[in-house]
């Protein structure tokens, strides 16, 4: 039962085929058996988690679930805040024994609509870069091949999903660190539009960071945003909550709206056979009915002004960090620390200003274009404990998600869906970029994705013997 989407969790329920202790039970035992290769999960709860199923469990025999995902084992990403859990972002330098008194938006969400939370998922230190390692909680592998990346940096969440240690997680995406980890984890990752789940305390990545719902499936992206979605007063740059149903808006018929395919949004080098698996599924796309034209956005990498936003956010989180702290931190994110000092505040103006006609940009496209379709990544998952392919020339991890950065700038629903693999046995996922506040059409077209696709809900083999991933 841990391979069963959190979908077909609620309707076993309902039918009383399966309870919530069950798939709880079931969820712990696979962190068990598997997390020790994985490296997953940094705080497991199992008794909470039993306590919370049992009370669902109730619910589901009263006829009286609180929510529809009341019961489905879940995770969250150490970003978020937790009552009663520590939340140290990777990072040695938050004080474990502090007080941990509140829920975030997104934990209090989930708790007010009954998900059982199992615990934790590793981040790297403060959520930096596209891999999920860290001096505090070690190296995060990738279930389809654990000497591999899971991506990041919510690559917790994404190892735990693939390999059945939860059916949902919610991570947080500034520069892809959803859609990256979903990729190369074969599952589903959506960043929604800004501001529509909201976020306390505010990211120090400012206008560049969303909270994102992962999942198996796109159906359960919709479930879980319906409930992220719901507003928080602690966050005043959130959207209004949706009028309707996302799961509803996913179901609507996509064909016939106009997409634009961009195979390398005309400046990204793409491994061959991940262009040869997604160029294909496109081709499939058109076959069902959305009119496509290969037409590439035409903007030129935007990573100089990325830079800028990302290095200054992690100055100012970092400023806040004990005496000290500097020779405590990953090497990489100190790098990023030293960068950050060096711009001004007019350095930081003229990148948001570049950031703002980005976003402009975009909107004039999408008048022509519903959605753009793209690879989610151009390199394929690479060995884990590296920021970059160590055979490779890339000297940042930026290098290699140009496909990802872009739309945080420009704030769009940008979602990655599975849909094949390398001659490797590795997953590639196709990203769909929609206009702002068009997320229901953005899972409406990755809905498309997944009926037309030849992925079939593959899973990744079980690891051959537990081997440490610290």
């Amino acid at each position: 039962m841990t391979l069963l989407s959190a979908s077909e969790l609620v309707t076993a329920y309902s039918t009383g085929e399966l309870s919530p202790v069950e798939a709880t039970r079931a969820a712990l035992e696979a962190i068990e058996q598997y997390d020790g290769t994985y490296n997953s999960y940094c705080l497991v709860d199992a008794e909470s988690a039993l306590d919370q199923a049992r009370a669902s469990e109730q619910r589901w025999h009263e006829g009286n679930p609180i929510g529809t995902l009341d019961g489905v084992p879940s995770s969250i990403k150490d970003m978020f805040l937790t009552q009663g859990w520590p939340t140290l972002r990777g990072s040695r330098c938050i004080d474990p024994q502090q007080p941990w008194e509140i829920d975030g938006p997104a934990t209090a969400r989930m708790r007010e609509n009954g998900l059982v939370l199992l615990g934790k998922t590793t981040t790297p230190e403060l959520g930096w870069k596209g891999t999920t390692d860290s001096p505090l909680t070690g190296i995060t592998r990738n279930p389809w091949d654990p000497g591999k990346t899971a991506g990041g940096s919510s690559g917790g969440s994404a190892a735990a999903i693939a390999a059945g240690m939860g059916a949902l997680s919610v991570g947080t995406d500034a520069g892809g660190s959803v859609r990256i980890p979903a990729s190369f984890c074969g599952i589903v990752g959506f960043k929604p539009t800004y501001g529509r789940i909201p976020l306390y305390p505010a990211s120090p990545f400012g206008m560049l960071a969303h909270a994102g719902p992962m999942a198996l499936t796109v159906e359960d992206i919709a479930l879980f945003l319906d409930v992220l979605a719901l507003s928080d007063y602690r966050d005043p740059t959130a959207l209004q909550p949706p009028l309707g149903s996302y799961r509803e808006a996913t179901r609507r018929d996509v064909r016939g709206i106009h997409a634009a395919y961009s195979p390398t949004l005309g400046y990204v080098d793409v491994d061959p056979e991940i262009a040869r698996v997604v160029d294909g599924v496109v081709r499939d796309l058109g076959e069902a009915g959305l009119h496509l034209d290969e037409a590439d956005p035409g903007f030129g990498d935007p990573r100089e002004m990325f830079d800028v936003l990302w290095s200054t956010g992690a100055a100012k989180w970092l400023s806040k960090f004990p005496e000290g702290s500097e020779n405590r931190i990953d090497p990489g994110l100190r790098e990023q620390w030293k960068r950050g000092l060096t711009y001004s505040a007019l350095d930081y103006l003229g990148a948001n200003e570049a950031r703002v006609e980005l976003g402009i940009h975009m909107g004039e496209f999408h008048t022509r274009h519903d959605v753009l379709i793209t690879p989610t990544m151009p390199i394929r998952p690479f060995e884990a404990g590296h920021d970059v392919p160590p055979d490779g020339d890339y000297r940042h991890w930026p290098e290699w998600t140009r496909f990802t950065y872009p739309f945080n700038m420009t704030q769009q629903p940008a979602i990655s869906v599975p849909v094949g693999f390398t001659s490797d046995g590795m997953p590639v996922g196709l990203q769909i970029v929609g206009p702002r506040h068009s997320d229901d059409l953005v899972l409406g077209v990755a809905r498309l994705v997944r009926e037309v696709c030849p992925w079939s809900g593959e899973r990744p083999p079980a690891p051959s013997g537990s081997r440490a991933g610290r």
